[in-house]
This record gives C-alpha cells, structure tokens and sequence, in this order.
C-alpha cells in the first residue's frame, strides 16, 4: 500500500508541480530535477517525492530475501534519496549556485540511474519468463531513454518521466524475484 501511495505522489508531484514552478518550466524539456533544483519555488516537494521514492525503493527490495536485489535496491533508493538531498544548480537567472550540492546532485542522479540498470539487468539474468522479459527491457530502457535525452534535450522532461514511470512501475508493482534459486 505504501509503494502505491508514494508512486502515486510521484505521479501528481511531477505532473502538477511545474505549474507551480519557476516561469518557463516545461513538462516537455525540463527534468524532475529541475524541479526539485536550488531556489526553484516550492522545491521541497519534489525532493521530499526523491527521498520518499529512495527510502520505498530501499524497503521493497529489502523484502525480496534475493541478495542481488537487496544490495542493488539499497544502492538504487540510496542514490535516489540522495537526489532529494543535493539539489540541481538554479535554472533562474541571478541566484546564487551551491556548486557542491549540483555536483553531488550530479554524482547521484548518475548512480541511480547506473545501479537501476544492474537491477533491472540482474534481475532479467536471473529471471525467467515474463520476470526475464521484463527485466530486460528496464534495463534497455534505462540506457536508451538517457541516450534520447542527450540527443534530443527538447524533450528531456517527458523522456524522464516515462523512464520513471516504467521504472517505479515495474519496480513496485510488478517485479517478482524468483527465489527458488
């Protein structure tokens, strides 16, 4: 119930946030992160979403007695969680930037995205069926949607959130480790 709960407030926070953001934030080309960044209005909300999206993560694949996915899970929310914590340098003009907390924003939003795709990967290496399929094509996801984003930055805010969506989708509703390994 809870995964539900803080999927679902992700779902609202980055679909009805950005009418509340900076002027000129675009649901089409700007990311989660930009929501979340240095000074941006009401940012707070999206990097409460961030931790509460790590600290789910870390508790579903804790659950899932498979070391693989406990390990990788933990390094996934973790990342995550530190996303919310170390915000993206201001996307306004003439505000102050705390470079240390866009580095680090940086570095985790990296490594989320990195320890996703072993996830995803491992789990469709250890999987079968459906659970393979599934794994597989998360983990294509998570490298092709980045890819997309760089080579087509207009768009970088939609890509980011199918990514997203799929990610938390399969993550929380619908991945089943196999444990009769």
């Amino acid at each position: 119930m809870a995964a539900r709960l803080v999927f679902l407030a992700f779902l609202v926070v980055s679909t009805v946030l950005p009418l509340f953001s900076f002027d000129g934030y675009s649901l089409v080309s700007n990311t989660t992160s930009h929501l979340g960044a240095q000074a941006s209005p009401h940012a707070w909300v999206m990097n409460v979403t961030f931790i509460a999206l790590g600290v789910m993560t870390v508790l579903v694949t804790l659950t899932t007695r498979v070391r693989y996915h406990q390990v990788f899970g933990a390094l996934f929310g973790t990342s995550l969680l530190l996303t919310g914590i170390f915000h993206h340098a201001p996307l306004m003009d003439g505000v102050p930037v705390d470079l240390f907390h866009d580095q680090m924003h940086s570095v985790f939003a990296n490594a989320t995205g990195f320890t996703f795709t072993l996830l995803a990967a491992g789990h469709g290496f250890m999987s079968h069926g459906r659970q393979r399929v599934a794994g597989f094509l998360l983990a294509a996801i998570a490298v092709i949607i980045p890819l997309c984003m760089w080579l087509a930055p207009d768009y970088m805010g939609l890509l980011q959130r199918t990514m997203f969506i799929s990610a938390f989708w399969w993550l929380f509703f619908y991945m089943k480790p196999d444990v009769r390994r």
